[in-house]
């Protein structure tokens, strides 16, 4: 093997390189396993229907899509059962593991199974002025805005409740929250994005919110929400992509895969992009091509699509240590106590320059 300099390896390094291709390879061969595993069983209401027997009248099962997206809004869906509330319609399971066609002809069964659902967004300007945490939050305040009657229990997906509305106010709005700052600011009192129609957001959202670490591969009232809340957001990109020519949303729907971030480069950003994230090209500035070839380059997988994208991400936080499916599962397992789980919600990948990333993320379809 001849690196690019043109120089042979040594013996030492190229046994050294092969090694870690081999390493490489027996770590994405038990990924795989895992994700085989995480997916054999279909969701049921068996978490759902534990609270709602706690004395709960009715369970919101609630998940986002577009958290890590680089464009487009962040959505939330939420998905209402009670006792009475039947199995899940055959084939329901997080949306991510299914096809676009398979998850549009799911959305009407699941309107008619669920007593109530409904989904809100949060706007790109609207993330960029109170953080991608508030914006989670407004969407899914104005998810809950919509129902006729509000749960006050809900079901979260991941190990991070960011659905709480903090108690401790501050003077000013926090700008830019970090994707991953789980310690965030709280948006300043009073400020116009932290109420629904006149309601603060601390009187929509449920009181009690559970977390439940894969919630979207386990629980059908929050698997569905990620159903309703994909379709939803998908069409919102496709439409976007008509208005925004040349950044292949249509495809990508607004995530970091190589041809979004391609066009970034070349086109910079929209006004659909998220401004207060060091996205390539933007220097918070709209459609201004920079001159990025003296800046460390985003270090994007080597993937062929998009959905390879979303998977490799979702799984890059997976220890390199751990090289069997049954090692694996001992991690996840640590998880499934929420917030009680023995290690920390996936890191993002490391990137020359911060781009978009979905923390939560096992995709097998776009």
């Amino acid at each position: 093997m001849t690196p690019a300099s043109g120089r042979p390896l040594s013996k030492k390094a190229a046994a050294s390189q092969a090694a870690a291709q081999r390493a490489k390879a027996r770590k994405a061969a038990a990924k795989k396993a895992l994700l085989k595993k995480l997916t054999a069983q279909p969701p049921t209401l068996r978490e759902e229907r534990k609270l709602l027997r706690e004395g709960h009248r009715f369970v919101a099962g609630v998940d986002e899509v577009g958290r890590g997206a680089l464009a487009g809004p962040v959505t939330v869906g939420v998905v209402v059962i009670d006792l009475e509330t039947k199995s899940a319609p055959t084939g329901v399971k997080d949306s991510k593991l299914l096809a676009p066609a398979v998850r549009e002809k799911l959305v009407p069964k699941l309107r008619r199974w669920a007593p109530m659902s409904a989904v809100g967004h949060a706007s790109s300007g609207e993330i960029d002025e109170i953080g991608i945490i508030g914006g989670l939050r407004l969407a899914a305040a104005r998810a809950f805005a919509q129902l006729e009657i509000r749960p006050d229990c809900a079901l979260l997906d991941g190990s991070h409740d960011w659905l709480t509305v903090p108690a401790d106010a501050v003077e000013e709005a926090p700008q830019g929250t970090a994707l991953f700052d789980f310690d965030e600011t709280p948006v300043a009192v009073g400020h116009p994005l932290t109420f629904v129609d006149g309601e603060p957001l601390s009187s929509i959202v449920p009181a009690r919110v559970v977390t439940q670490v894969k919630a979207d591969l386990r629980c059908a009232a929050v698997a569905a929400a990620s159903v309703l809340a994909k379709v939803e957001r998908d069409g919102l990109m496709v439409g976007f992509a008509d208005d925004h020519p040349g950044y292949g949303w249509e495809l990508n729907k607004g995530y970091s895969a190589p041809d979004h971030l391609a066009a970034l480069r070349r086109l910079g950003p929209s006004r659909m992009h998220r401004l207060s994230w060091n996205i390539p090209g933007s220097d918070g500035v709209y459609g201004e091509t920079l001159d990025l070839d003296g800046l460390d380059s985003p270090v994007v997988p080597e993937v062929d699509s998009a959905s390879d994208l979303e998977l490799a991400e979702a799984l890059e936080g997976i220890p390199a240590e751990a090289d069997s499916a049954s090692d694996l599962e001992e991690l996840v397992s640590s998880e499934e106590d929420g917030v009680r789980g023995g290690r920390a919600e996936l890191a993002p990948p490391k990137h020359g320059r911060a781009v978009g990333y979905d923390h939560e993320e096992l995709t097998l379809f776009p």
